[in-house]
C-alpha cells in the first residue's frame, strides 16, 4: 500500500441518447449549442450506407450547414489523422464535429477537434514516451459521436488511438477534453456490421469491461493533487457498476449477435454493452491486454481479417486486444481472485471448473473466442517466437496503461504472456 493512499476517484461521461432512431435528432441536439457549420467525419464503408449524409442533411432543418468527410482510415495512423486535420483546417471554420462510424471515425474526429482548436503538431499531444504528452490549452468544439459498430466505446472515452507509422507502434492521445459532449447510440446503425467485425469489436467490449474491473484499485495509488488527476484513476465503485452491466449484456447476446446480425435485440444489447463498458474503462482504465494489443496491431505483417477492407494488412484493435487476454488474466489472477472468478462465472456459468482456479477465466475466454472464430493466439495473425522481443518493446512503451495493471509488470512478465499466447488452444 502507498504511504499516502488515494481517497478520491473521478468519473466522467458524455450526455447519452440511446435507442432506435436516435440518430435522427442530431440537428436538434446541435442547435442547442448555437451551431451553424458542422463537419461530419466518417469512412468510405459507412458513407456507402447513406447514414452520414442522411444525418448531415437533417441538420438543415435547424439552420446547420453540414459537410461529410469520408476519408477516415480504418485503424487510423499519424499520417491519416494529419490528412484529416489538414482537410478540416482548409475547409473550415467549423462550429461542431460529428463522428458517424466505428472507433476509427470517432478517434479521427477527436484528433480533428483537438488540432483545429489547439496549437502545435499531432506528435506534441501523443502520450509520452512516444510523443510529447502535451495537454490541450484551448477549449474544443462541441462534438457528438454516433457509433455504427459495437465495440470501441470511443463515444464515451477521452482517448484517441492511432498508429505511429515510423515507429511501428500503436499509441494514443488522452485528455478529458477529447470526450464527446454527447454519445448518440442508434442500434439500427449496427445491423449491417459483418460477423467478423462483430467478433473483433465485441472482444474489445469484453476486454474493456474485464480490464477495468480487474484494474488496480484507485485506493492503491499515491494520493494526487487536483492538477495531477488523469482520466484513468483505477477500479472504483462507479466504473465497476458499468463494467458489470456490460458483462451481463455480453454474456446473453454476444454469441447471438455474431451468429445472426439481424437479431435486433442482440444488437441493442451489444450497443448498450459497448457504451457501458466505455463508461467503465474510460474512468478506471485498461491494462495488460490493451498494452499488448498496440504492438500486435502496429507491427502487423500480412494478416487480412474477415469482414474488414482487404486492401492492406491489419489486425483489428479488438482482435489484437483479445489475443493475449487469456494469459494476461492468468497472470493478474493473484491480485484479485474473487473478481476474476466472478466475471468467469458471468461469462461461462455452465463451464466445468478447472482444478486450478487461475485457469477459470482464461478457459472461459478461450471457449468464447473459439465460438466466434477469433484467431488462435498471436501466431494466428502471423507472429512467431522471433517477434516476441519486438512486441515486448512495443508493450513497454504503453506505460499509461501498464500503470493501471493490478500487479507490477516487467519485461519478463510480458514476454511470458506473449510466449504463452503464441497459441491458446
Amino acid at each position: 500500500m502507498p504511504s499516502n493512499p488515494e481517497t478520491v476517484f473521478t468519473y466522467g461521461a458524455p450526455l447519452l441518447k440511446f435507442g432506435a432512431g436516435s440518430s435522427n435528432e442530431i440537428g436538434f441536439d446541435l442547435s442547442n449549442y448555437g451551431v451553424h457549420r458542422a463537419l461530419v467525419v466518417t469512412d468510405k464503408g459507412v458513407a456507402a450506407t447513406g447514414s452520414p449524409q442522411r444525418i448531415a442533411d437533417q441538420m438543415g432543418a435547424f439552420g446547420i450547414s453540414a459537410q461529410v468527410y469520408d476519408e477516415v482510415h480504418v485503424e487510423p495512423s499519424d499520417k491519416s489523422l494529419s490528412e484529416a486535420v489538414e482537410f478540416a483546417r482548409n475547409s473550415g471554420p467549423w462550429d461542431a464535429i460529428v463522428a458517424v462510424g466505428g472507433g476509427s471515425s470517432i478517434d479521427t474526429a477527436k484528433a480533428i477537434n483537438l488540432m483545429i482548436t489547439n496549437p502545435g503538431e499531432l506528435m506534441d499531444y501523443i502520450n509520452a514516451p512516444v510523443g510529447g504528452g502535451k495537454a490541450p490549452t484551448v477549449a474544443l468544439l462541441p462534438f457528438i459521436a454516433v457509433p455504427t459498430t459495437t465495440g470501441t466505446g470511443s463515444e464515451s472515452t477521452t482517448v484517441c488511438v492511432l498508429d505511429v507509422l515510423s515507429l511501428k507502434v500503436k499509441t494514443g492521445i488522452s485528455h478529458a477534453r477529447l470526450r464527446p459532449i454527447m454519445a448518440v447510440v442508434d442500434p439500427l446503425l449496427t445491423i449491417s456490421q459483418p460477423a467478423g467485425v462483430t467478433a473483433a469489436t465485441g472482444m474489445d467490449i469484453l476486454c474493456h469491461a474485464l480490464e477495468s474491473y480487474t484494474a488496480k484499485p484507485y485506493t492503491s495509488f499515491e494520493h494526487k493533487q487536483a492538477n495531477q488527476r488523469v482520466p484513468y484513476c483505477g477500479a472504483n465503485p462507479v466504473a465497476d457498476m458499468w463494467s458489470m452491466k456490460a458483462l451481463e449484456l455480453l454474456s446473453r447476446s454476444f454469441r447471438k449477435a455474431y451468429r445472426d446480425g439481424d437479431d435486433v435485440d442482440a444488437r441493442l444489447d451489444m450497443a448498450m454493452a459497448a457504451t457501458f463498458a466505455g463508461m467503465g474503462f474510460g474512468n478506471a482504465g485498461v491494462h495488460i491486454p490493451h498494452a499488448n494489443a498496440y504492438p500486435i496491431a502496429g507491427r502487423v505483417k500480412d494478416f487480412h481479417p474477415e469482414g474488414y477492407p482487404s486492401h492492406e494488412p491489419m489486425v483489428p484493435h479488438g482482435m489484437s486486444v483479445s489475443l493475449t487476454a487469456p494469459e494476461a488474466f492468468r497472470f493478474t489472477f493473484s491480485a484479485s481472485p474473487e473478481r476474476h472468478l466472478h466475471v468467469a462465472e458471468m461469462l461461462a456459468p455452465a463451464m466445468e471448473r478447472p482444478d486450478n482456479p487461475a485457469d477459470t477465466l482464461p478457459l472461459a475466454l478461450v471457449q468464447l473466442m473459439r465460438d466466434i472464430h477469433i484467431p488462435n493466439g498471436i501466431s494466428g495473425v502471423g507472429y512467431d517466437k522471433d517477434d516476441i522481443a519486438d512486441l515486448v518493446e512495443g508493450t513497454m512503451k504503453q506505460q499509461r496503461l501498464l500503470a493501471t495493471a493490478p500487479l507490477p509488470v516487467t519485461e519478463g512478465d510480458i514476454a511470458t504472456i506473449f510466449e504463452r499466447s503464441l497459441t491458446l488452444w
